[in-house]
C-alpha cells in the first residue's frame, strides 16, 4: 500500500480496542470478508483461523484480512483476548499489500499508532478522520517494513549487538543501582521481553543474573583491595540484608565475603 496516497483509504465505523468477554468466540460467516480488517492481540492467548490455516495467537499477533478471507477465531477463558480490529478499505488498486499474518517482537511503535488510531474518534478530535488516514498509511507501512525483518534484522543485527553490549557495560559500570529490566529495556528502546531475549543470547545470561554476577564481581573486588569490610560492601552495592549479601556471595563464588578480606 505504499503506491496509494492515504486519500486512497476509506475508514469504516467498525474499530474498536476491546477485552474479549470470557464466552467470546468469532463464529465464521457464509459470506468472506468484503473489505480489509486490521487485527492486533495486546495480551490472552486463543486460536484463528484464516482460509483454512490454524494460528496460535497471543500478545503481539497481527493479522491483516483482505477481501475474500473466512476467518474465525477462539480464545481461553482464563487468558482472555484483548484486541484492536479496524476495519476499512482501499479506492483504488494496489500492489503492495502486507503480509495476513506476523508476530511483532517489538510492539512499542504500532502500539501508538494504534492507540492514536482509536483515540481520535473516542474524543471526537479536529481533523480526526484526515489523521487517522495518514496513521493507517503508517501502519500499513509499519507492516510492510515488518513484513522484510529477515533482510532488515540481518543488516540490524550488527547494531542491536552494539546496543545490548553497551547496556551490559552500563550495568557493569553501576553494579549498586538497583537496575530494572523495564527501564534497561526503554534505554535500549526495545520491549522488555524482546531485550530479555536478545540480552541472553549475547550475553549469555539472563538479565537478573548478569546483574547480580556484576555485583559480585564489584563485591570482591572491594573487599580485596578498597579496604572496606562486609558491612561496608553489602551497604556500597545496595544490600539491605547482610545475611542475604553473604549467601548470595558465596553461591556465586564459592567462598565467604569474610575469607575475602
Amino acid at each position: 500500500m505504499l503506491d496509494v496516497p492515504s486519500s486512497s483509504f476509506v475508514l469504516l465505523s467498525y474499530f474498536a480496542k476491546i477485552s474479549c468477554e470470557p464466552a467470546w468466540k468469532w463464529a465464521r460467516r457464509e459470506k468472506p470478508m468484503a473489505n480489509y480488517d486490521l487485527f492486533y492481540v495486546w495480551s490472552g492467548e486463543g486460536e484463528l483461523e484464516l482460509n483454512g490455516a490454524v494460528y496460535e495467537i497471543g500478545a503481539g499477533s497481527c493479522f491483516l484480512f483482505r477481501p475474500g478471507d473466512y476467518t474465525s477465531a477462539t480464545h481461553n477463558p482464563q487468558k482472555p483476548l484483548v484486541l484492536t480490529y479496524i476495519h476499512f478499505d482501499v479506492s483504488e488498486p494496489t500492489a503492495y499489500v502486507p503480509n495476513r499474518y506476523r508476530v511483532f517482537d517489538e510492539t512499542v511503535d504500532f502500539e501508538y499508532l494504534l492507540s492514536r488510531y482509536v483515540r481520535l474518534f473516542l474524543v471526537k478530535t479536529f481533523a480526526a478522520e484526515e489523521e487517522a488516514k495518514l496513521l493507517l498509511k503508517q501502519m500499513m507501512i509499519h507492516l510492510l517494513r515488518t513484513d522484510q525483518e529477515p533482510t532488515i534484522e540481518k543488516r540490524g543485527s550488527n547494531q542491536l549487538t552494539e546496543v545490548i553490549h553497551e547496556i551490559a557495560n552500563y550495568i557493569r559500570q553501576h553494579p549498586g543501582v538497583p537496575h530494572r529490566v523495564e527501564d534497561l529495556a526503554k534505554r535500549a528502546q526495545l520491549s522488555p521481553r524482546y531485550f530479555s531475549i536478545k540480552f541472553k543470547e549475547y550475553i549469555g545470561q539472563s538479565v537478573q543474573s548478569y546483574m547480580i554476577s556484576t555485583r559480585i564481581d564489584r563485591a570482591q573486588h572491594l573487599l580485596a583491595h578498597a579496604g572496606m569490610n562486609v558491612t561496608e560492601v553489602a551497604d556500597a552495592l545496595g544490600y539491605r540484608d547482610i545475611f542475604f549479601f553473604s549467601r548470595q556471595f558465596k553461591q556465586y563464588t564459592g567462598r565467604n565475603p569474610s575469607e575475602i578480606r
